[in-house]
């Protein structure tokens, strides 16, 4: 019951809510039984998928390890650039 007393009818969230959960587990229901009438294919698709992704992973470990090396070299140089200028600063304060 809703505070007023009166019983709580379904609104349109509600409705969505129940729709969502009525396809998903139409979707579960759909998946499982396409697994099941043509698992063959699911392998041979999963096999032909497998390098694929072990390629795309690769490229993008490959090109986050270029990224994270040039961030340190310029790291590297701003500290190079930073201690001259600290030493400069320091001297005339005699």
């Amino acid at each position: 019951m809703a505070r007023n007393g009166r019983k709580r009818r379904f609104g349109v969230k509600e409705a969505r809510k129940m729709g969502a959960l009525i396809g998903g587990i139409v979707a579960v229901i759909l998946g499982i039984w396409g697994l099941a009438a043509w698992w063959p294919y699911f392998v041979k698709a999963l096999m032909a998928s497998v390098p694929f992704l072990l390629l795309v992973g690769g490229v993008i470990a490959v090109a986050a390890g270029i990224s994270d090396i040039k961030d340190k070299m310029e790291e590297k140089k701003e500290k190079k650039e930073e201690k001259p200028e600290a030493k400069s600063e320091e001297k005339p304060a005699q």
